[in-house]
């Protein structure tokens, strides 16, 4: 009985931690069109499982002191995805941004720090936020997070104000 009990735990922990696991194929719509040329990019795709990571992230910003209203923004938070991409270029940055904005993402703002630009983007419905596309753009390499979950105005006026004072 102790070894079916163990197995089965097994198994389970097996099945739940198999979002987690990295993948060289991109994870989000716009780069997982076949029919577009990336000119030898090369992608690393991670589905970030929350009831795992949402307990480090919270603890890690209570110990930067950051304050409560930007731990609550974390609970409003239901999926992450994260992909980043090297050797992308310039032109391919310019497309994804009018695939966005032919998708119904507003940018919201285009932060500016150490020659590295972080912009975001939000597709909303009515006054709620349902998704945030955040890009980073350095020299080397390209990073997209694409946030889910339930949010307001107010909440990304405060991620994006948070955000722009580090």
């Amino acid at each position: 009985m102790k070894i079916l009990k163990n197995t089965f735990l097994l198994v389970c922990t097996i099945f739940l931690l198999q979002s987690c696991v990295v993948s060289h194929k991109p994870n989000m719509d716009f780069f997982s069109n076949s029919d577009y040329n990336f000119k030898g990019a090369k992608f690393e795709s991670i589905n970030v499982p929350l009831f795992l990571a949402k307990p480090f992230i919270k603890k890690a910003l209570r110990e930067d002191g950051e304050n409560e209203e930007m731990i609550a923004l974390v609970k409003k938070i239901s999926k992450i995805k994260v992909l980043t991409v090297e050797n992308g270029d310039k032109e391919m940055l310019k497309d994804y941004a009018q695939y966005l904005n032919n998708n119904n993402y507003e940018d919201w703002a285009t932060i500016k720090h150490d020659g590295d630009n972080v912009n975001v983007r939000v597709k909303q419905s009515g006054e709620t936020i349902k998704n945030m596309l955040i890009t980073v753009n350095s020299d080397k390499e390209l990073v997209f997070v694409d946030v889910k979950g339930s949010f307001t105005p107010d909440d990304i006026s405060k991620f994006i104000n948070a955000a722009s004072d580090k």
